[in-house]
């Protein structure tokens, strides 16, 4: 199907900003539907944040709003997240998600065929 790598995580202190990254590749497709995702051992995954192919709806999850900044550039086959006031809490494997359709939930993990490998994300205090 579609390639998708993630790229921009690291160990920040807490207040500070990262910024992820997400790349597509192989198979020609639209994908309407992209989202981030992020899971600590043990946890189920994480929604965190989703964006239409327009770009122009984004979703947040609560303990991400005002903080996170979710994007795409379907020119360059990338989709964004700009992370800032990072906090200990949002410590995870950050997962780039994507579905050429649109059914079902959003911020359902089950909503999404197409998976990065993931990038870990440490915030220390």
């Amino acid at each position: 199907q579609v390639q998708l790598v993630e790229s921009g995580g690291g160990l920040v202190q807490a207040g500070g900003s990262l910024g992820l990254s997400c790349a597509a590749s192989g198979r020609t497709v639209t994908m309407y539907r992209m989202a981030w995702f992020r899971q600590t051992p043990g946890k189920e995954r994480e929604f965190v944040a989703a964006i239409t192919w327009s770009g122009g709806s984004t979703y947040y999850a609560d303990s991400v709003k005002g903080r996170f900044t979710i994007s795409r550039d379907n020119a360059k086959n990338t989709m964004y997240l700009q992370m800032n006031s990072l906090k200990p809490e949002d410590t995870a494997v950050y997962y780039c998600a994507a579905d050429p359709r649109s059914i079902g939930y959003r911020s359902s993990s089950t909503s999404y065929n197409n998976w990065g490998q993931g990038t870990q994300v440490t915030v220390s205090s």
